[in-house]
């Protein structure tokens, strides 16, 4: 059997060595158009900003290695260039000689993944300092042009993980750093409860923020930037950190069915509507194990484990690709974020309404420990069936732990209703004796047998915004939070002892504020015959 993978970054190497080490006799070649393969690239803003010092240390197979080792042909600087399913051959292209050549193959599998994208901004193209980062020699650039030219100033397009990486790996350069957003968010596609705290801390951390705002034009080789309204902005440096776009170019070309986004749609098996052509990675549309329906498969983790798999199905094991749920994990300065599956706002633009929502903040140990700290923890679950649909959380410990627990209860089909019985390891310096996937349990449980009614904001009734109570539980100095302007205020510590100041012939509403203070009020309000709801934002 001869094998050919196109793209050596992530999927391509992981599939190629585990078919080696399955299948002795298989004919493996690797072709990829750039300098490396198995480039570890979400390492590169941390070798950018001096944490990782070693370049070599970011690439974790050479082609030397490979074919000493796995006897695998790895041709690098290698672009294929056309793909003849009929005949099963490729066209391929010697990037450094310029010579053409035929390659056939029994199994193809395409591993090209996704590129930056480039805004399309008048004058961008002109800019001589404006940079992505996605290959090694991307990071070659950026660190090369940071030496000879010396920037003061960096502006960032784009606020999403990539952007807030690269961010924090200019400030460790001693650079003043902005990034322009057009949305009124940082952190996409976390929601709101994570977002804010993000902002915080780059503010914190001196990165100027201008959100809801886009760059109209781009003048003086990239070092003048025109807003759209009308301001002008000044810089050294450019990045752009505006998102991806699969590298599906050759696959569309050849007749493979693609989504309207240009993913290539593959099935269980990993194969594309063309016999013995497969796909892995960034480039490919897959489903989600959450909801069934279609869903872009990125991260370099997925990538590396549909690889594995594939190289077993190619060589005769009965397994199907179940799905992906999506999890991933960023470094904000001294913050973590993680997620699981999906955000609200990604549901809501799904269509996807029959949801609820938790959100807690819980200490990351036990509250006596030294350092413990606040766990921010968003979960999101199907109304009545109480099926898991996403998490994030947010905060300096044992983050990436609470949402990796929750994946593994999504993978085993668990439930909110399920959560509170997970057994979780406890010990002061680690957690609580209730860990936050039980408490987000316990809430949602409640939540789902009505001993705690919740209403999104849009939903409150127009003559309640007129006649209702709305009662702020805020302590003293605390400031106000949420869209809802209270009409009552009364710290949850006093609620109890002024519990007759809240009238009981008008509909109470418990304004929106972070963490379980709006469902202890209800318990109190409740245990006094007053029925209180709270406010989702």
């Amino acid at each position: 059997m001869k094998v050919l993978v196109i793209g050596g970054i992530a999927g391509g190497p992981s599939f190629a060595t585990r078919l080696r080490r399955i299948n002795e006799d298989a004919e493996i070649i690797i072709f990829e158009r750039g300098a490396a393969i198995s480039v570890a690239s979400c390492a590169l803003p941390y070798y950018l900003g001096g944490l990782i010092k070693d370049r070599s240390a970011v690439i974790e197979r050479t082609p030397e290695i490979l074919k000493q080792k796995n006897n695998i042909d790895v041709r690098l600087f290698n672009e294929v260039t056309q793909i003849n399913p009929d005949d099963k051959t490729v066209a391929v292209k010697n990037l450094q000689t310029g010579d053409t050549y035929t390659e056939d193959y029994d199994k193809l599998v395409i591993a090209t993944g996704a590129s930056p994208t480039v805004p399309e901004i008048s004058g961008i193209h002109d800019a001589n300092n404006a940079f992505v980062l996605r290959a090694v020699t991307d990071a070659d650039k950026i660190k090369s042009f940071i030496d000879e030219k010396h920037p003061k100033t960096v502006t960032v397009l784009g606020a999403g993980s990539i952007g807030i990486e690269v961010s924090e790996a200019f400030v460790d350069n001693q650079m003043d750093v902005t990034i322009i957003e057009q949305t009124g968010h940082v952190a996409a596609p976390f929601d709101p409860e994570i977002t804010d705290i993000v902002a915080d801390e780059l503010k914190k951390q001196g990165v100027h923020v201008i959100l809801n705002e886009s760059v109209k034009e781009i003048q003086d080789h990239g070092h003048t930037l025109i807003l759209d309204d009308g301001s002008v902005h000044q810089t050294d440096m450019l990045f752009l950190g505006t998102g991806v776009k699969p590298n599906s170019e050759i696959a569309g070309a050849a007749g493979i069915s693609l989504s309207d986004d240009h993913h290539i749609i593959v099935d269980n098996h990993l194969q594309t509507n063309i016999s013995d052509i497969y796909a892995i990675g960034d480039v490919i549309e897959t489903t989600s194990l959450i909801t069934g329906k279609p869903i872009p498969s990125l991260l370099s983790s997925a990538a590396n484990r549909q690889g594995h798999l594939l190289a077993d199905m190619l060589n005769g094991s009965p397994l199907e690709y179940k799905g992906f749920i999506s999890a991933g994990v960023s470094k904000f300065f001294d913050l973590t974020a993680s997620f699981v599956g999906f955000t609200e706002q990604t549901l809501q633009q799904m269509g996807i309404t029959n949801y609820r929502t938790v959100f807690i903040t819980p200490f990351d140990r036990a509250y006596f420990y030294p350092n413990a700290d606040r766990v921010n923890f968003k979960l999101i679950y199907e109304d009545q069936t109480g099926k898991i649909l996403g998490g994030q959380a947010v905060g300096r410990n044992g983050i990436d732990k609470r949402i990796a627990e929750l994946s593994v209860a999504i993978t085993g089909n668990l439930t909110a209703f399920d959560l509170p019985s997970l057994e979780i390891p406890y010990s002061p310096p680690y957690s609580s004796t209730r860990d936050v996937l039980n408490i987000a349990g316990y809430v949602a449980i409640n939540q789902l047998t009505n001993q705690s009614a919740t209403i999104k904001i849009n939903d409150i009734p127009d003559d309640d915004l007129k006649n209702a109570v709305f009662l702020d539980i805020r302590e003293a100095g605390k400031p106000v939070t949420g869209s809802i302007k209270p009409t009552l205020n009364i710290p949850l510590s006093e609620l109890r002892e002024r519990i007759d100041e809240v009238p009981k012939d008008k509909k109470v509403y418990i304004t929106f504020r972070k963490g379980l203070g709006p469902y202890n009020a209800t318990r109190v309000l409740a245990g006094k015959g007053i029925n209180a709801t709270m406010i989702e934002e």
